[in-house]
This record gives C-alpha cells, structure tokens and sequence, in this order.
C-alpha cells in the first residue's frame, strides 16, 4: 500500500535522529492525516510547516522534535523541487530590491501591534535580548538597549539615526538615558505610527522610508533586527548608505542573526509565511561587504541568548491567546505562530543561527587598544 510505503520512509529518515512515529515521546511525531507522508517527502520543510498549519501532525514538545531536525542536518539531506526552485530564483532575482522593500512591513510587521504586545514584554523589541545579568525578558530587553548605547558611546547632543527603528524603543530609550536627538526609520506603517507617538516629546523624528533613500549627517548609526531583510545582492548598497550618511569620527552598531554557512535565501516555509524576501548573513557576506567601507572594531556573538528571548515570547503569546480577536488571529494563524517561534528556538538551540553585533568606524578608532573591552563592553 503506498501510505504504508511512504510512511516507512518517513520512519527511516527520523529514526536516526530518535524520532518516532505516533511514540510516546515529547518529541515523537503524531500523525492525523496520511496524506502528511506524500506532503513532507515531495516539499520538505514548506510541506513540513505548511502541514503543521493544517493540523496535520503534533509534537507536544515541538521545539525539541525541531531541534532533532536540525542537529541531525536533515534539513540539508532532504531536497526536494521547491528547494531548487527557491533557490534558483534567488540566484536569478534580487528579491530585496527597493520595490519590494516594504512587503515584510506589510505582510509581518503590519500584522497587529495587539500581537506584538502581547509577545514582546513591556517594551516593544522584536530582537534578541541580552541575558548576562538578566532575570527576565523586560531586564534583557533593557540590557540589550543600554549595550548598544554605550558600544556607540553615546553623548549627549549627539544626532542618531536608527535603520529599521521598529516600534522606536531603541530610540527613545537612547532619548531619555543618554540625551541624544535622532530619526527612525521603517517600512512598516503601524511601527511608523507607534514609534511617533511612543517618542512624542523627545527629539526624535520617525519616517516611514527605504533605507536606500537615507542621505544626511549623523554622529552615529544603529540599525538592530533590519539587516536580516537587506538581501546579499545589496549588502554593499546598505554599507555604502551608512558610510555616505555618519560622520567621519562616528561609529556603527549593526546588529543581525546570522548563519553559519553563506546563502542566497532563506528557508522556504519561512519565506512564504513569515519573512518575505529576507535571508540570513553569513560572517565571510558581511565581511566581504564591509571591506574598504569600514573597520570593524568589535565583532560580538550571544547568539546563545536568542533562545531564552524565543521561548519568552513564546510563552507570552500562549498566554495571550485568549484574549487576542479570534477573527484576526484563527487557529491556523495560531499554528503558525507557534511553528515560527518553536523553529527560530531549534535554530538557535542547535546554533544553526547566531545573534551578532558589530561596531563600525569610517577610519578605525584612534587609542589603547587595551582598552577595547571597556569601549566596546561585552560583558554588561
């Protein structure tokens, strides 16, 4: 019988990663619907997520029946016709040029700041936490803030300008503990909107506005969570912006995920029903793009951390459901939600993906150099 079949191979890919079918297991699969066998081995992770969505399938411990996935690298043996699809498009296309630019704001960013509020903790950032001395997601938020802060060794009467400015927490934050003046932008119109109010009454300004279209003078630049958005085929394009608008003494704080391995896109599922035209860094991608623009003065990995930040904003939005609009958010949305967040845990759990943050400068910061770690802290 072809299920049979079909289920048997199935079995054989998992069972070398100690996964079980219909097991008792918190990471075992639960199949409901056989026709999941014909869907996952013909489009492989898009028909892996798109059949969780559907309530195909169930693992009560998903993130870690995800995680096994991952560290057993079937995500790379197993390639199936829409993987190569994907993938030459990606090489043919630049799919992050300046007309799509803002259809991640508008399919992700835009989908409800009542979702994000109830995910993200008191303040609205949509980024990883920095766990050192942190207790919880508010305290990790805020430590991330003020690193970022004091890696650009803000001043006050110093002009920022923040690329991808979200919600404007990083901003206004800046505002009011280290009196700087600055401009946000983004290419979400709810964030747009959020950040003008949350920052009404500080010097700030928030423009809804394509990064390629930045052109003035600013003492520093921070773009935290936006170049995972950028696209390799312009990489060089967004180091250039940043190099054309800080001042010649000024400094650069990029923080983004990475990947440890270089690509053109990213996975499938993800593409289709979180992250349009985005795709993950690589360390050699942003070195190549930077080389001849900017020294890197510091180059710091807590990627370990993104997976306690995850799994708080997983278990915010599992508490929020309830009182979230079931018309807006339905179980299918509600199934994707969670698939997103317990996959981006795998990623990091596994460390497939890795959180960086660097800090640039035009022409290399003059002094003793031993004194490096205290101008660029790493450790809180």
């Amino acid at each position: 019988m072809l299920v049979e079949r079909l289920r048997h191979r199935v079995q054989q890919l998992l069972a070398p990663l100690d996964i079980g079918l219909d097991g008792a297991r918190p990471w075992d699969l639960d199949v409901h619907n056989d026709a999941f066998y014909a869907r996952v081995l013909a489009s492989g992770s898009l028909g892996l997520g798109e059949s969780f969505m559907e309530g195909w399938w169930d693992a009560r411990a998903l993130d870690d029946f995800l995680s096994r996935l991952l560290a057993g690298g079937l995500d790379t043996a197993v390639r199936t016709l829409p993987d190569y699809w994907d993938a030459a498009r990606a090489w043919l296309g630049n799919r992050q040029n300046a007309r799509r630019a803002f259809a991640v704001g508008e399919r992700h960013y835009d989908l409800g700041n009542d979702l994000y509020e109830a995910m993200l903790g008191r303040r609205l950032v949509y980024s990883c936490g920095y766990w050192r001395h942190a207790a919880d997601l508010d305290a990790a938020q805020e430590a991330k803030l003020d690193l970022v802060c004091r890696k650009l060794r803000l001043e006050p009467g110093m002009r920022v300008l923040d690329i991808g400015c979200g919600w404007g927490e990083t901003l206004k934050f800046a505002a009011e503990r280290y009196g700087v003046s600055g401009v946000g932008v983004t290419i979400s119109q709810e964030q747009a909107d959020y950040a003008t109010e949350l920052c009404a009454g500080l010097p700030i300004e928030i423009r809804l506005q394509d990064y390629r279209d930045i052109d003035e003078r600013y003492d520093r630049i921070l773009s935290v969570g936006m170049f995972e958005h950028v696209g390799v085929k312009n990489y060089r394009r967004y180091f250039d912006v940043a190099r054309r608008n800080l001042a010649p003494d000024g400094l650069f704080l990029l923080h983004t995920i990475g990947t440890n391995l270089s690509t053109r896109r990213t996975d499938p599922w993800i593409e289709r029903y979180i992250f349009p035209n985005s795709m993950l860094p690589s360390a050699a991608q942003i070195a190549h793009a930077v080389e001849g623009a900017f020294v890197i003065e510091d180059w710091h990995n807590f990627g370990a951390d993104y997976e306690r930040t995850l799994t708080a904003w997983r278990d915010n939005v599992e508490r929020a459901w309830p009182r979230l609009d079931a018309q807006r958010y339905d179980e299918r949305f509600r199934r994707m939600w969670r698939y997103y967040l317990s996959a981006s845990i795998a990623t990091f759990r596994t460390r497939h993906s890795q959180l960086w943050q660097l800090v640039l400068s035009p022409h290399g910061v003059a002094g003793d150099t031993s004194r490096r770690g205290d101008a660029y802290p790493a450790s809180g």
